[in-house]
């Protein structure tokens, strides 16, 4: 069973050799911290961490993810010097205090954002997100060919990600002003969604003019630690319908299944009837921090297929923890199928390298009947 059909058998809950091995991803910080810990340079090379191959192949085409799918982006670039701070504009047009020289692993405060009204919406944003632009599209079928060799010689699942209708707005207009948004601004959010949709269906329509794809990809993060940052009635007033209509017409343009993958942090649980409701087949990445435990929420949705739900504060709290956890989790998923173990976010500096091959070794003995 090669690497890509082992998740096309997880996603159909079809027998498994053992479980997708494969990591959300691992800090950079993290990987220099373990550098001095005794990680040799070549491990990749050595695969070190037992992951699979690569089972996934990324058709690339620039929908979005964290920020925005602009075209051009906006210049990155420094404002302003304020002590240990700068004050800089990113690729999405918003202006964050940041520490100087750094812009991982901290919250930046945000001071302000593309979007402040219908001015800066119609003559300065909407002009970026144009899905007729012909710029937008050099070299995708040189992406999808590409994808396409990927997928027949070594049977990889063929993706496509795209940025969360609530990620979008979000980032356009500001976490908190957005909320105020919802309910001062209506008909202008529902003008910026319109926008989302079309520019996600011409994207969409041109790969499936070259390539079918086996998964749709949304960055969402629309929970928080005690659940959805809206009402369900906003999502179904101001997110449903342009889902629906996004995931609708990627599926009638093809015959092969499309899975759509739903990415939120926090407690996601409340978001699954509304997301199922769009369509979604997969949801990650289970943050157990805020209250996600893959166990029991895999009883209650036992056709969702679940990514994610291992603890990083576990991974750096030793052996005997990750053991306990492991043992606690892995075995019932195992038996329920429909799962991929990973990190519940990126793996962190605090984790330490020692602690993180033991995970790795002893999830590789659990992860298969």
């Amino acid at each position: 069973m090669n690497a890509g059909d082992r998740i096309r058998a997880t996603y159909q809950f079809k027998p498994l050799d053992h479980l997708v091995r494969r990591e959300f991803s691992i800090w950079p910080e993290a990987i220099e911290e373990w550098k001095k810990q005794g990680l040799p340079p070549d491990y990749e090379e050595r695969n070190l961490f037992s992951y699979d191959p690569p089972g996934i192949a990324e058709v690339g085409l620039n929908l979005g993810w964290c920020e925005p799918p602009f075209f051009p982006a906006y210049e990155d670039k420094v404002i302003r010097q304020e002590g240990d701070t700068e004050v800089v504009q990113d690729i999405a047009g918003r202006w964050l205090r940041v520490f100087k020289g750094r812009r991982h692993g901290f919250m930046p405060t945000y001071i302000k954002h593309a979007v402040a009204g219908w001015k800066d919406w119609e003559e300065e944003v909407a002009p970026r997100l144009d899905p007729s632009d012909p710029k937008r599209y050099e070299e995708l079928e040189e992406k999808c060919a590409l994808a396409a060799k990927l997928g027949k010689a070594e049977g990889r699942f063929i993706r496509q990600g795209m940025i969360g209708g609530y990620m979008y707005l979000r980032a356009l207009i500001g976490p908190t002003e957005v909320l105020y948004a919802f309910h001062d601004q209506p008909h202008l959010i529902h003008v910026i969604m319109q926008r989302w949709a079309e520019v996600m269906n011409a994207g969409l329509e041109r790969i499936q003019q070259y390539i079918a794809l086996d998964e749709l990809g949304l960055g969402e993060d629309i929970c928080y630690n005690h659940g959805l940052l809206i009402s369900p009635d906003m999502v179904k007033e101001f997110l449903l319908p342009y889902y629906q209509d996004v995931a609708s017409k990627a599926r009638r343009r093809q015959s092969k299944k499309l899975y759509f993958h739903v990415d939120t942090d926090g407690w996601a649980e409340p978001a699954v009837p509304l997301y199922l409701a769009a369509g979604m087949d997969v949801m990650s990445p289970w943050e157990v921090a805020a209250g996600c435990d893959v166990v029991q929420i895999g009883r209650k949705w036992p056709g969702l297929v679940m990514i994610g739900g291992i603890d990083k504060r576990v991974l750096a709290a030793g052996e005997e923890a990750i053991e306990r956890f492991l043992a606690r989790v892995i075995p019932p998923m195992v038996k329920r199928g429909g799962y991929i173990p990973t990190c519940d976010h990126g793996v962190p500096v605090n984790v330490r390298y020692e602690d993180y091959l033991y995970y790795r070794a002893r999830i590789c003995e659990l992860d298969h009947l």
